[in-house]
């Protein structure tokens, strides 16, 4: 899985975890990479239902491409209680042929109305070199613009580039629904957006033997700006970490979480299911 949007991925889920009393939502998934199929195809019908049965029963499908994002949207015609975000990938933003062409695309798909959020976009100086990262700024400009125009949640994508992001924020003005997606930030960046206004998703990473930061960064969000994702097929949680990863995996993640914030896990579901509503809006 050296390539982050490599489809050729041939690994064995997890064994479904114990399923939760109270429902919840897997903030940010990619399905098409999990089966390689169709958006409406039965094996996206399975992995929705395996989701499900153990109680996450709302799913946001997320964009990295022109190509895919239309993908996302037909996944969300398709199956009730999916939604879509469409955007270009800090990661495609720069290498993409016609970069202006690719952000008319998604501005299109964005007004869809079951695509509620416009990611995931943001900065990536993990694997975009250099001098492709003013092209990678450019773009989650555009993306944040898109965002405020239509209302809409911002989706945001941040790797090795903690200070610039909230930076690039502050300048153009971050949209009234902010989410930073698998938050990878210590206490002080969870801090500083916490008093932003900004939602944190937490994904599998939390689990991690060497990701102490991040738990320490995850006891100081506010229950109302906490989110829960998979960020499938990447990711999966301990002790699984290196499976396939599906939004039926969401329990396990839950469940260390509320250990980790000495929380009540039917109130810590409540919490995350309302906040994934407030942000993303009706999923029926």
């Amino acid at each position: 899985m050296a390539d982050r949007h490599n489809r050729d991925i041939d690994l064995l889920p997890p064994p479904l975890p114990e399923p939760l009393n109270v429902k919840c939502v897997d903030a940010h998934a990619h399905i098409e990479i999990v089966t390689n199929t169709a958006p409406g195809s039965p094996e996206v019908g399975r992995i929705l239902e395996e989701a499900r049965s153990v109680g996450i029963d709302r799913i946001v499908q997320v964009g990295y491409s022109a190509e895919q994002s239309k993908w996302c949207v037909e996944m969300a015609e398709h199956w009730p209680n999916v939604l879509a975000a469409v955007a270009l990938h800090p990661n495609e933003a720069p290498v993409v042929k016609d970069l202006e062409a690719d952000l008319a695309i998604i501005e299109k798909l964005a007004q869809h109305p079951k695509v509620r959020a416009i990611g995931e976009t943001g900065l990536d100086y993990f694997r975009t070199e250099p001098d492709l990262q003013e092209r990678q700024r450019y773009s989650f400009r555009r993306h944040i613009a898109l965002a405020k125009k239509l209302g809409k949640a911002l989706v945001i994508h941040d790797r090795d580039a903690h200070r610039d992001v909230l930076d690039v924020l502050l300048e153009e003005g971050a949209p009234e629904k902010t989410v930073f997606h698998c938050f990878s930030g210590d206490a002080q960046m969870a801090e500083e957006c916490v008093a932003a206004g900004y939602m944190l998703s937490f994904a599998g990473t939390l689990t991690f033997k060497n990701a102490p930061a991040l738990r320490e960064a995850l006891k100081l969000v506010p229950s109302d700006q906490l989110l829960v994702e998979t960020d499938s097929p990447f990711l999966a949680p301990m002790p699984h970490r290196g499976s396939l990863n599906t939004p039926a995996q969401i329990p396990t993640i839950l469940r260390f979480m509320a250990e980790e914030r000495e929380a009540d896990l039917d109130e810590l579901c409540a919490a995350i299911s309302a906040n994934s509503e407030r942000i993303f809006g009706p999923f029926a």
